[in-house]
């Protein structure tokens, strides 16, 4: 299958620093990408390359085998961390505005309906809460009906419930055959809502799959947590081990005999988790755990 957005040994150098170092991906349509990595690690950089907002130092990206064009900028929609939208406007006069930029648009009520926009169609944006804002931020994305859609941390600062209504109109959007390329430092809604991931790291992709093979690549077994109070681990103890602050964490890929051994101990079991790998932890596993700025 042809891919529908390909990059190439995408390269972008600055005076000081080399953001992006020979990236090359490639991502098949309608399914949602995603692009992860910490602080500084070259991903806004690559998606700004992506949208063609930025000319790369080297490498190139194709959109449907050719070069980006000016066709291209009416194909895509983008949804960026902020908006700036023009004051006094109301929600109905701001799609209006998006719509007129682009030689074809989606009908207005189908946006609204989609994105969920009827309570606060008719009041001004700068009332808008942080929710209702995100929503209109993406029916903004979705007005010229884009086949390949980009979102960029698209829920950051939302409450949980916000969040996942949100992640639903994302799914409806795949529904529809769109492609979604998605960054966000939620590890967990990068795995429900991507079918790949790459991971970004000074500046190189160092790991590309499906969440769920990453996982089984570079993980066996599960971890046990259990309360410090309840249990501190002897010096011969024959699992690996991580002390976090209130945490034992123990790894292990046979999961009975460590349990008989806890209880060989007499160690409560009563304040234990069973967790598998998730996909924070690999972040943190390819990653480090070093702060970042």
């Amino acid at each position: 299958m042809t891919p529908i957005l390909a990059v190439r040994n995408l390269v972008k150098k600055y005076p000081s620093v080399t953001a992006v170092d020979g990236v090359s991906l490639q991502i098949a349509p309608g399914i949602c990408f995603g692009l992860l990595g910490p602080n500084g690690a070259g991903k806004t950089t690559t998606v700004e390359m992506m949208e063609g907002l930025i000319q790369p130092t080297s490498g190139e990206v194709r959109y449907r085998g050719r070069p980006l064009d000016r066709a291209y900028k009416q194909e895509v929609g983008i949804q960026f961390q902020s908006t700036s939208l023009q004051d006094f406007l109301t929600t109905r006069e701001s799609l209006a505005l998006f719509a007129s930029f682009y030689h074809h648009s989606t009908p207005i009520e189908e946006i609204v309906r989609m994105c969920s926009l009827e309570e606060f169609l008719d009041q001004g944006t700068q009332q808008l809460s942080g929710g209702q804002r995100q929503r209109l931020f993406l029916a903004l994305a979705l007005v010229n009906d884009p086949v390949l859609l980009f979102l960029d941390e698209p829920t950051t600062g939302l409450d949980p419930q916000a969040r996942q209504n949100f992640w639903q109109l994302i799914r409806h959007i795949k529904a529809q055959e769109k492609t979604v390329v998605l960054t966000t430092h939620y590890m967990e809604e990068a795995y429900a809502l991507c079918d790949e991931i790459a991971i970004m790291d000074h500046g190189k992709v160092i790991a590309q799959g499906t969440p769920q093979a990453l996982l089984v690549e570079h993980f066996e077994g599960v971890w046990l947590d259990l309360p410090k109070a309840d249990f501190a681990p002897p010096g011969d103890f024959p699992w690996k081990t991580l002390l976090l602050e209130n945490v034992v964490s123990i790894h292990t890929t046979d999961l009975n005999g460590t349990l008989r051994y806890l209880m060989e101990k007499d160690v409560s079991l009563a304040g234990m988790r069973i967790k598998s790998p998730s996909l924070e932890d690999l972040f943190l596993e390819l990653t480090g755990r070093e702060i970042r700025a």
